[in-house]
């Protein structure tokens, strides 16, 4: 099974089709043929452009002055001035740690678990069923983190939490989870799973709905486990998948929770005994800028963040293309 397996792989991974660059000549005659394929993109489009690329115009606040009479081009020039009071702060090593750990964290567990349902729900049979497991998992990631942040206080509040009193129902003595900053290393990333997973699980579903029953029905005959069909079929057959989440996932690295802060923010509760474990470059500058206000120096961090994510992808899709260049972005 082994070998017949790997060759699936092999002749799969074989099958894919080259692309090439297209000529102007070329695009502007596919676009003719298929207009009304690119309309549908266009909404899409738009929203990209208005949203992402204009605000980069903005950056420039980040080496000045900014003054809201005077506007952005009238404002005076000062340099990486915005930028000291981040990298000559104290907390610059700590926060930025805790950023990269925690997301590196995040990004391996959800990939791996996500991956791991997808399988598991796959195999569960019966299509109802099968809906049903999607939608539980999926309820989770609707919920917003307040709601969120009530879940875990109830949980964990240190005089009427549910679970210091199954720890004293059994004779344990009771833990101030809210006061000791190396339980928060583990709670941060539990919370993160359990709100994210079943929404990236229904993607990798998607990805192995899409895989041809061909390979599964050859390797029945040969006699393969259920085991053996993910190892050597599935699992291979989404790392392109696996590649492209994860490239998308590291332009967000330098953001709590892969942009999504708002928990770093929201469950910890603002607690200071908490910051050395809880704190990420947004939580820092949002509880700094609430204080000075000054939008020349959220714009330096928000630059900061996005030169280092670009950076990251850069490098990572490099690395991707020379272990396989069909699984690169570009």
């Amino acid at each position: 099974m082994s070998s017949q397996s790997q060759a699936v792989a092999a002749t799969v991974k074989g099958e894919r089709k080259k692309t090439r660059a297209l000529s102007p000549v070329t695009f502007l005659r596919e676009i003719t043929k298929h207009w009304a394929f690119y309309a549908m993109i266009l909404p899409g489009l738009l929203f990209l452009i208005i949203f992402n690329y204009l605000p980069m115009f903005g950056v420039v606040i980040a080496f000045k002055d900014y003054n809201p009479v005077a506007g952005i081009w009238e404002s005076k020039w000062i340099g990486l001035k915005n930028f000291e009071f981040f990298f000559k702060s104290d907390a610059m090593w700590r926060v930025t740690l805790n950023t990269i750990s925690y997301n590196l964290l995040i990004m391996f567990l959800v990939t791996s678990i996500s991956i791991l349902f997808a399988i598991l729900l796959q195999e569960t049979g019966g299509r109802y069923r099968s809906s049903i497991y999607k939608s539980l998992m999926l309820l989770p990631f609707f919920l917003s983190w307040i709601v969120g942040d009530y879940i875990v206080y109830a949980l964990l509040n240190p005089d009427q939490g549910l679970l210091n009193q199954i720890r004293e129902l059994f004779g344990y003595e009771a833990i101030d989870w809210y006061g000791e900053p190396s339980y928060w290393r583990i709670i941060m990333p539990l919370a993160y799973l359990l709100k994210n997973v079943g929404y990236t699980s229904v993607i990798y579903v998607a990805a192995i709905t899409g895989i041809s029953s061909d390979y599964y029905e050859a390797a029945e005959i040969d006699g393969a486990s259920k085991l053996q069909k993910a190892r050597f079929i599935t699992i291979p057959l989404l790392i392109p998948v696996v590649i492209i989440l994860s490239l998308l996932s590291l332009g967000k690295i330098f953001n709590g929770g892969l942009g999504d802060w708002s928990a770093f923010y929201t469950l910890p509760r603002e607690s200071g005994i908490l910051f050395s474990s809880t704190d990420v470059i947004d939580t820092y500058v949002f509880r700094a800028l609430k204080g000075v206000s000054d939008i020349g120096m959220s714009s330096a961090v928000g630059f900061y963040q996005a030169i280092v994510g670009l950076v990251m992808v850069l490098a990572t899709n490099y690395l991707v293309k020379k272990y396989d260049s069909e699984s690169s972005l570009f």
